[in-house]
């Protein structure tokens, strides 16, 4: 299953052929195959469970496939290391917030301008994620929220190809969650790279994204506009059990 929206012969930014991963007898990831385009907004849904975390790893090089490719730009990464892929534009956020917290803020974002693909961090980006008038103070003395925005800052400062968000509205309430689509809509609209998304607020994703794509039990099961996955049986049985509807 293989989405994008490419004409000719133009090459897509981030593709995964035939991605397995298994864990002794346990198959987290079953046969996936994606791509993501320059400047796409991806999501990804699924059960608690279904491999989301797994994927990502995969992608960013924290796991190796037990088999499949990954290509960025059309060249091979799947045997490259996290930090090297860093360095070819493969950023990413985590569930659990891995900022350095005796580092001010703005150290944290040096750190990643430093081992980045080089050039500068839009200086706007620090005003729409807020961090402005924070860039002194260390990054355990920020709300839950803000250390949230500073992860998505530190990796926009590697100057991504495209930035991987894992669950990045994870603890926020309503208007913090509005202010975070906000700006990761200005993101798409500035700071030239994709956005791969992947979070348990159905209302958040769904209007954040143009496409979704669906896993359940390791597999892709759905892919589509927000409209098509919400509406696709098969994603409704996962999350309900039932064809009863999916409240976006």
């Amino acid at each position: 299953m293989q989405s994008g929206m490419r004409s000719g012969a133009e090459v897509c930014l981030l593709e995964l052929k035939g991605i397995y991963k298994s864990f002794g007898g346990v198959h987290a990831v079953r046969d996936v195959t994606l791509s993501i385009d320059h400047g796409e907004v991806r999501g990804l849904i699924g059960p608690n469970g279904a491999g989301k975390s797994t994927l990502v790893n995969l992608m960013s090089g924290l796991l190796t496939p037990t088999a499949g490719t990954i290509t960025l730009d059309g060249e091979a990464v799947t045997r490259k290391s996290a930090h090297q892929r860093a360095r070819k534009g493969i950023a990413r956020t985590f569930q659990n917030l891995r900022i350095f917290p005796s580092l001010s803020v703005e150290q944290n974002i040096d750190v990643a301008r430093y081992a980045g693909r080089g050039g500068a961090l839009p200086e706007e980006a620090i005003d729409e994620f807020g961090l402005r008038d924070k860039l002194v103070q260390p990054a355990n003395a920020l709300s839950y929220g803000d250390q949230r925005r500073l992860e998505i800052v530190r990796g926009l400062a590697l100057r991504p190809k495209v930035l991987m968000l894992d669950e990045p509205a994870a603890g926020m309430n309503e208007e913090e969650t509005e202010a975070l689509g906000r700006a990761l809509t200005w993101v798409r609209q500035e700071a030239d790279c994709a956005l791969f998304v992947i979070d348990h607020d159905l209302k958040f994703i769904m209007t954040l994204c143009e496409r979704i794509t669906v896993l359940d039990m390791g597999a892709i099961i759905a892919e589509g506009t927000p409209e098509d996955v919400t509406q696709n049986p098969k994603v409704i049985t996962a999350y309900l059990g039932e064809e009863a509807g999916l409240d976006a």
